[in-house]
């Protein structure tokens, strides 16, 4: 193989240039991670079928409280004795992958997610498999740049190449892919990265095409158009869609902390898997990645046609308690999500956020024309469409994303300005009480966190490792002056550290502080390092991310500052100088073209 791979390199050295190659790349990016999410989409429905098409849909199912606990134990054990890495939280993996890795991600990510998301789905977890076909479209370009050892650079284009794809390819959707990736994904992007993205996604789009068939993934039929007197109600939507988004990622991040105290594999699995057999006990809807739901809400005619919702509840036969039966399984979709990936499943939130928007936009108008204020009809197909886009927009935080997605998912171009308005408004709001989307607050937390802030993203990328100074020679307390000029003569810098014999910082010596005893030997067998040191303006951990850095650089007014390790014991200098040259070289590898 690697015969065959040397041989190759020096022909497209020889006929291809870099650009080319990427070009090239980008293509074979889009056919795999196309074909990855129409075989994971094509798996999921195989076992759901299998495991439900006999079931009697007038009566509640006993069988909805063994199936998700099976899914999650199985998953749970595929992932801990077969794949042995965490591959939970798909698009989370990604953005570290870029954060802290230069786009390196694990060849299995290749196929290990498809088959354990299929499981959790198949059998019942509340979650999506759009995260995970991420994960793997992700996994396939990185493991393409990989294979031709390509920069970090290209390295993270062709992730995103691929995670744009994954997304074209499941939802027909190239837009949306290539939004998804500058929205959620990409740091700083040029002209020079956004063709290759273009390119994998619409080759993923042709070969789900070729595939499937071009219609879109809900077939929307526009029966009541836009008008201008239904503006207020879309802002109105875009604020309860923005709260939700907000309830959504709390009660998730709460809810996942709980299943973070528990170590014991099995436990998880307990608690998952019996806390989301019980919700579908009770919610058959949240079963599954809950498109069908959707597809019945937004095709449906009359409120008369969305008694079916109700199949396999214990509230079949009573449509007058459809909006109660709704409104509970928003509350706790959360949780049934939360449980699925929490218990050791696999999938993502694209799914949940569709259908929780769905849900949340056909109650918002069957509410508003139960009362009918200002003689104002709100058609239910409509403002189900304009939830997803709200929902969509606050939970990832992307707002283009949440316009685009929806519009190519349903082929519903004609409410782009609803759309606009609705995901607008509800970024906004959530935008007021939480800055990170659902992905990405678990980075920000560490501090792992690219944003679309280059500044930012530079100090992101650099880790404090890189730029500490550890040539320096230390001096014990008892160290004679004349001891110490010997030394530092010869030595480059101002600032030598003063540790104990356990390695613990207990002082600096600065040049400039001590040039008056220099100069006079007299003194040199007077001083000791012990008398000559002075204490630093503030100390730096080896865990402190740049950032905190530069604060305190700022803060102390510093020009050089310490850094201990974890206990306490002296691990070198990082200086102000050394920082900055190190950020300008980021800066230059990433603006070249």
């Amino acid at each position: 193989m690697e015969i065959i791979l040397k041989s190759f390199n020096i022909w497209r050295e020889k006929h291809l240039s870099a650009r080319q190659f990427l070009l090239l790349l980008a293509f074979l990016a889009g056919i795999g991670a196309a074909l990855a999410a129409q075989f994971l989409k094509w798996l999921i429905s195989e076992i759901e079928f299998l495991l439900t098409y006999q079931f009697d849909t007038t009566r509640a199912q006993w069988l909805y409280l063994v199936y998700p606990i099976i899914g999650i134990l199985l998953t749970a054990l595929f992932i801990k004795y077969v794949v042995k890495d965490n591959i939970g939280h798909g698009i989370t993996k990604i953005l570290y992958a870029i954060s802290r890795q230069r786009g390196h991600i694990r060849q299995h990510n290749c196929w290990s997610s498809v088959i354990a998301s299929s499981i959790t789905i198949g059998f019942g977890g509340s979650v999506g498999a759009e995260s995970p076909v991420v994960l793997t479209g992700a996994a396939i370009g990185s493991t393409l740049g990989n294979t031709f050892k390509l920069d970090h650079r290209t390295l993270m284009i062709l992730v995103g190449c691929g995670a744009s794809a994954a997304i074209a390819g499941i939802f027909k959707a190239p837009i949306a892919g290539v939004v998804f990736t500058l929205e959620v994904l990409m740091l700083d992007m040029t002209m020079s990265s956004i063709v290759p993205l273009l390119i994998s996604a619409l080759t993923a789009t042709c070969v789900t095409y070729f595939l499937t068939g071009t219609e879109a993934m809900f077939n929307f039929h526009l029966n009541a158009p836009f008008v201008v007197e239904r503006i207020p109600t879309s802002i109105l939507l875009g604020i309860v869609c923005g709260l939700l988004s907000l309830y959504f990622t709390r009660a998730m991040s709460s809810f996942e902390q709980v299943f973070g105290r528990i170590n014991n594999l099995y436990y998880k699995v307990a608690l998952g898997g019996i806390t989301l057999a019980i919700l579908i006990y009770f919610f058959p809807l949240l079963y599954g990645e809950g498109y069908e739901t959707i597809s019945h809400i937004i095709n449906a005619k009359s409120l008369t046609d969305l008694d079916r919702l109700m199949n396999n509840s214990l509230f079949y036969g009573h449509p007058e308690l459809l909006l109660l039966y709704l409104s509970l399984t928003i509350l706790v979709k959360v949780f049934a999500t939360t449980a699925t990936n929490g218990g050791g499943g696999c999938g993502g939130t694209f799914a949940p956020s569709l259908f929780l928007g769905c849900l949340m936009g056909f109650v918002f108008s069957c509410g508003w024309n139960e009362f009918h204020p200002f003689d104002i009809y709100l058609p239910f197909q409509n403002y189900a469409l304009l939830g997803m886009a709200g929902l969509m927009s606050g939970v990832f935080h992307a707002p283009l994303l949440g316009v685009f997605l929806i519009a190519e998912l349903t082929g519903g171009y004609d409410m782009f300005v609803p759309l606009l308005i609705v995901s607008a408004v509800s970024f906004i709001t959530i935008n007021i009480f939480e800055k990170h989307s659902i992905y990405a607050i678990r980075l920000a937390r560490r501090g792992d966190l690219l944003t679309h802030h280059i500044d930012q993203s530079i100090l992101t990328l650099m880790s404090l490792e890189s730029v500490v100074e550890k040539e320096r020679p230390t001096f014990s307390p008892d160290t004679r002056l004349g001891q110490i000029v010997q030394t530092i003569s010869t030595t480059e810098g101002e600032d030598f550290a003063v540790t104990d014999r356990k390695g613990t910082l207990l002082g600096i010596i600065n040049l400039r502080k001590i040039r008056k005893f220099i100069f006079r030997s007299e003194l040199y067998r007077l001083y000791t390092a012990e008398q000559l040191m002075q204490q630093p303006a503030a100390v730096l951990n080896v865990d402190d991310t740049m950032q905190s850095v530069m604060d305190k650089f700022q803060d102390n007014d510093a020009e050089v500052l310490p850094v201990l390790r974890a206990n306490h014991t002296f691990a070198g200098f990082v200086s102000k100088t050394h920082v900055y040259s190190s950020y300008r070289q980021l800066i230059k590898d990433f603006s070249q073209e």
